[in-house]
């Protein structure tokens, strides 16, 4: 029997983390011995993990990632890491070096810095692995690069690379060290090898799974708006983070809100930029119109009750929201940047805009008026089928080549 580990960096209510949880279901338990380390330990969709899937953490928490009470758990988790195996002390030339890059750069990402902290301080495993996964760039890469033992390694990228902040230095030129790159989409691939283009031989696309017809009867299931609205409804899904945009969509809406009253915008997901956020709606008196209704189990009800889904983004890799979205037949309206247009296709499945409020506004108010490419667009969305499902295959070629 095989023996496989996979590591990923939380276990949150993210996309990449949904995607784990449709792929490990694929290894058969009369077949491969799978376990799972989660290098933070915490993140509620534990819950969702398969019986015969193996949890390698001794102290896990359940805890969201993304709210008040989970980021207080987390925090304490990221202070003792720091102080287990010195590794804080350890990495001060690299935390320092690297963070006057960023500084340089304009662009200083914090978790990111402390990615490397983080895997050299966590526990670390005495088994020998037929293949070990790391789910995400980042810790997990760290972790597996450095302190797994194992006769094939790969590595799985979610994220437009250079535009999420990562470098070579940062990393430590630690991807050629891999067996296998995988990315989720053309874009995402693109990207990493104008940084890594020796890695190239060795990278391949690898798509996110999803399960429709789960997706389908979670749609039917109690949940969705509750507020009893009557116009038209507007949602997006997305982590409250700066990627999403969300300081551009609110500005939109206030535009929206200025030639169409009769309209309201969800946001489902959680992210530091909460409060900020709030204050920018209060602040543009949008605060019955632009709603933050925080991070659902069950999202799919809104999406199957929505009018439009809206995801007006600076960087994808390839969002498992607008994959969501399509499944059930949602009239999409997505930003023209990386990721993104892979998966809509302008004026048939969707509409694309300019991260700006006006052109924005200006998409939503023509899907708003012509029910027609309303209609077209989610039923060519609901239609759009999704590579991937033989790409776990790619996974079980490496353990068959040895």
């Amino acid at each position: 029997m095989k023996k496989v580990l996979f590591v990923i960096n939380t276990l949150g209510g993210a996309g990449a983390e949904k995607a784990l949880l449709e792929l490990l279901p694929r290894f058969s338990p009369e077949e491969y011995e799978v376990s799972l380390f989660v290098l933070m330990g915490q993140g509620e969709l534990i819950q969702e993990l398969p019986a015969h899937v193996k949890l390698l953490n001794q102290h896990y928490s359940t805890e969201p990632v993304l709210n008040k009470k989970g980021k207080k758990v987390l925090a304490g988790k990221v202070m003792a890491r720091a102080l287990s195996h010195a590794s804080l002390f350890r990495n001060l030339p690299y935390l320092i070096s690297n963070f006057l890059e960023m500084k340089k750069r304009k662009n200083v990402c914090v978790d990111k810095l402390l990615w490397k902290v983080m895997a050299d301080g966590a526990w670390r495993t005495t088994e020998q692995y037929d293949l070990a996964v790391a789910y995400l760039e980042g810790g997990s890469a760290y972790y597996v690069r450095d302190y797994v033992n194992a006769e094939k390694k790969a590595v799985f990228l979610h994220v437009d690379y250079a535009r999420a902040g990562y470098t070579r230095k940062l990393d430590r030129d630690c991807y050629p060290d891999f067996d296998r790159i995988f990315t989720v989409s053309g874009e995402v691939k693109d990207s990493f090898l104008q940084v890594y283009p020796e890695c190239k031989e060795k990278t391949e696309i690898f798509h996110n799974l999803l399960d429709r017809e789960k997706i389908c009867k979670k749609a039917l299931q109690e949940g969705g708006f509750s507020d009893g609205f009557t116009g038209t409804r507007l949602l997006t899904v997305g982590r409250l983070t700066a990627q999403k945009a969300y300081e551009v969509s609110i500005a939109a809406m206030k535009l929206l809100k200025e030639k169409k009253g009769n309209v309201r915008w969800y946001v489902l997901g959680e992210g530091n930029l909460r409060d900020k956020l709030q204050e920018l709606i209060d602040q543009y008196g949008l605060t019955r119109d632009f709603i933050l209704l925080g991070a659902k189990k069950n999202p799919y009800p809104y999406f199957a009750q929505t009018d439009i889904y809206v995801h007006a983004s600076r960087f994808e890799g390839k969002s498992i929201a607008i994959q969501e979205a399509q499944i059930l037949g949602c009239s999409i309206i997505v930003s023209d940047c990386s990721g993104n247009r892979e998966q809509v296709e302008d004026g048939k499945d969707g509409l694309m805009c300019r991260l700006t409020p006006e052109d924005i506004c200006d998409k939503i108010i023509r899907m708003m008026e012509d029910e027609e490419l309303r209609m077209k667009c989610g039923r060519r969305a609901a239609r759009k089928n999704f590579p991937g499902e033989n790409d776990v295959e790619k996974l079980f070629c490496m353990m068959q080549s040895e």
